[in-house]
């Protein structure tokens, strides 16, 4: 017998970072979205990801909940590249930190946030495969239930289901190293801390800890997490107690008396990005689209940014105001973003090696991080500030993120990213009031009149000539630069938002 089915506009598998983030960009555009999350509850055993970088907080803040997390973590220089930390306490935003903050907590706060929004999720079950076709896709759930989207999302993890199903290529570099990673009882106490020696790198930590004047400061009692590079590539099986101690004895030369674990878990470098992000009605996002390894703390944040690019055009598609050619637009963007995280993350990697050859390589790069320019370069690129999405020639802002500026309008102080808290484009005009008509877009995107005294200055630019009047997407990125002349601008609304809708 035939179950029946249930239509959503939009199926997401995966309930991580990821597909939270899309099902609330999805939501606030009136998209009815729908996750398939296996998890019977978004508890997560493990740590994987441990913070939020200065984007991915701003891109929190312009949907107006950055506070929930910013309550709730450690704000810290988190930055780094290379086993180097790069300070960016001197960056131009409201941000210019990140955030020690376990992914459980992130995930929790996220599903808070899309439990306001009224999304549907289906827990406890997974996506077991799917069949596309011309108007949508039809989705088999492991409880044989089934579901049916206009798209479907694959936002569940680097062993995706959807990329492997729909046949998406995902070309790359097979491991060369792993490590494990675990939470246990210990029976004696190791030396706090990370340490290099001749396998690699190793640490161990309290799981409760606070950040004191810039330091780590560990609490009494607990479980301890340890992190232990392997003597050789471990197998994909999950490792246990067993694998934890061997490890832990061929490095330290004890295992301390571990017991108890709350859970363990084996990374590895494997590194690797699929050719396309799109095939017809199913697109990928997060983990599914890229993989590598976690040095510098860039999946999660590659993930979210992947579903706040993509959510508001599938919004615009799924209703019909903009040409399905505007997906193509998300590949073309994310893509090149996730290449250069995969390029640095393997760079890190070969600099950790604990031969003294590349000691000497790794002294000689944390040098020239030394240096304020590199330190500015590489601070807003492992930060995310300085992502730049080629939209053609012409003003510095061009394609990249707006700056949260302190607005004067007719209406009082405003601060700019609360204009995007319901992923609205926003066409701001800094010159004389009233000179622009938006009335054939009025539908889809705000006009703000506004003032803005101070300086232009973006990270890893410096200081920039002042726009006159620029358009900002639901994302945060600058779509079109200008003036009152307007030129291009027409072309830059239709482009992005669509057709004018006839007088």
């Amino acid at each position: 017998m035939r179950t029946a089915v249930t239509d959503h506009a939009v199926v997401i598998a995966g309930g991580g970072p990821t597909g939270l983030m899309l099902a609330g960009e999805l939501a606030l555009a009136g998209i009815d979205a729908a996750i398939v999350e296996r998890r019977a509850s978004q508890e997560l055993a493990g740590s994987r990801a441990g913070g939020l970088h200065s984007r991915t907080i701003e891109v929190l803040d312009q949907r107006g909940i950055a506070d929930r997390f910013v309550s709730e973590g450690q704000v810290a220089q988190v930055a780094g590249f290379a086993g180097t930390r790069l300070d960016l306490s001197d960056f131009p935003t409201r941000h210019n930190y990140g955030l020690g903050l376990w992914q459980n907590h992130i995930e929790r706060i996220l599903a808070g946030w899309v439990g306001e929004l009224a999304v549907a999720i289906y827990r406890g079950r997974e996506v077991t495969g799917f069949a596309q076709d011309d108007a949508g896709v039809e989705v088999q759930l492991s409880d044989g239930q089934s579901l049916r989207g206009e798209y479907l999302i694959g936002c569940d993890g680097g062993r995706s289901l959807v990329r492997k199903a729909a046949g998406f290529e995902f070309p790359g570099w097979d491991p060369t190293t792993s490590s494990l990673i675990a939470q246990v009882e210990m029976a004696e106490k190791p030396e706090w801390g990370i340490h290099r020696n001749a396998f690699g790198i190793h640490s161990f930590g309290k799981v409760k800890y606070e950040i004191r004047n810039g330091e780590i400061v560990y609490m009494d009692g607990g479980p301890v997490g340890v992190m232990v590079t392997e003597q050789h590539v471990g197998p994909t099986t999950e490792p246990t107690l067993r694998d934890l101690s061997e490890a832990l004895i061929a490095v330290c030369g004890t295992d301390y008396g571990i017991h108890s674990p709350t859970w363990i878990s084996r990374f590895t470098d494997m590194t690797r990005q699929a050719a396309s992000y799109r095939k017809g009605r199913v697109l990928l996002a997060g983990d599914a689209a890229h993989v590598h390894a976690p040095d510098g703390g860039q999946g999660l944040q590659t993930g979210v940014q992947d579903a706040v690019n993509l959510g508001w055009k599938l919004a615009q598609v799924v209703k019909g105001m903009s040409p399905e050619s505007l997906l193509d637009t998300y590949h073309a963007e994310r893509h090149p973003v996730a290449a250069r995280v995969l390029r640095h993350t393997m760079a890190s990697v070969a600099l950790r090696r604990p031969d003294d050859r590349t000691k000497a390589l790794r002294d000689t790069m944390s040098e020239l991080l030394g240096m304020d320019e590199p330190r500015r370069r590489f601070a807003a690129m492992m930060s995310g500030l300085d992502i730049h999405y080629d939209l053609g020639q012409g003003h510095a802002l061009l394609g990249r993120r707006m700056p949260d500026l302190d607005l004067v309008t007719a209406n009082g102080p405003l601060r700019l990213f609360t204009l995007l808290h319901e992923a609205r484009p926003v066409l701001l005009n800094l010159g004389e009031p009233g000179g622009f008509d938006l009335t054939p877009w009025a539908d889809r995107v705000q006009l703000v009149d506004a003032k803005y005294v101070g300086t232009w200055e973006l990270p890893a630019l410096g200081p920039i000539t002042a726009p006159a009047a620029v358009l900002i997407r639901p994302d945060g990125y600058v779509a079109w630069v200008g003036d009152l002349t307007q030129l291009g601008l027409a072309d830059a609304l239709t482009t992005w938002f669509g057709p004018p809708t006839a007088a």
